[in-house]
């Protein structure tokens, strides 16, 4: 369908340790279509982050098949799935990963940079969407988790992405600050935007549109 965001097929990620193998992912396949919003939830190593890495390009499966956006990533050389990853997937994270040293507007201009574009009107648009009008030219230390969250967001939808991941994306924050960041995700969900987010938190995955609940790597089927 030409709305199918991610198509994973029996995808696998085997790691060696010594005489040991250890499987990470195995046999994992999951359909997620535009404007879907789908939490995955799981024990620690039940494979969550680790189908993230896979989907967000910063990972190659040992096997299984992987299309994102249409494309089999899979496939694709370093260079290539470098620029598809920039380009096309935004991700956030627990730990927010600012840049001390810059400010709201730089940090969210900063994949732009990495790109060799420049759009400040986009820029603005993504400090107002998301709150921080009052904010952009702060420091992140001058802000509290919720707003450094904010700019985690909008440095994620600078390059106009189809699909977003999101690891943990409310895991340090209090519950205003966590409520607030889940409303942002929802308008964006009405905007088209396909959204994975894998969390610890049961009560954030339920406001999803579909949970997954991974154990020792695998989709633990519905009761």
């Amino acid at each position: 369908m030409s709305d199918t965001v991610l198509e994973a097929q029996d995808v696998w990620r085997t790691y060696r340790r010594d005489a040991e193998e250890i499987h990470a992912l195995a046999g994992m396949s999951l359909t997620v279509r535009s404007g879907e919003m789908v939490g995955i939830v799981g024990r620690s190593g039940s494979g969550k982050t680790t189908f993230l890495n896979q989907v967000g390009c910063l990972d190659r499966p040992s096997r299984g098949s992987l299309r994102v956006l249409g494309t089999e990533v899979t496939a694709l050389p370093e260079k290539e799935l470098v620029a598809f990853r920039r380009d096309r997937i935004g991700f956030i994270f627990q730990l927010f990963y600012l840049i001390p040293t810059l400010t709201v507007r730089e940090n969210i201009e900063l994949p732009l940079v990495f790109a060799r574009r420049r759009d400040p009107e986009r820029v603005a648009a993504l400090i107002e969407k998301v709150g921080l009008g009052a904010n952009a030219d702060a420091f992140p230390d001058q802000l509290n988790g919720g707003d450094m969250q904010r700019v985690a967001i909008a440095r994620a939808l600078v390059n106009q992405p189809k699909l977003l991941l999101a690891d943990e994306p409310t895991g340090r924050l209090e519950h205003r600050s966590r409520d607030a960041i889940l409303a942002i995700l929802r308008d964006l969900q009405r905007e088209g935007l396909a959204i994975l987010i894998a969390t610890h938190d049961l009560s954030l995955a339920q406001q999803t549109d579909r949970v997954v609940e991974l154990r020792d790597g695998r989709i633990r089927p519905r009761d």
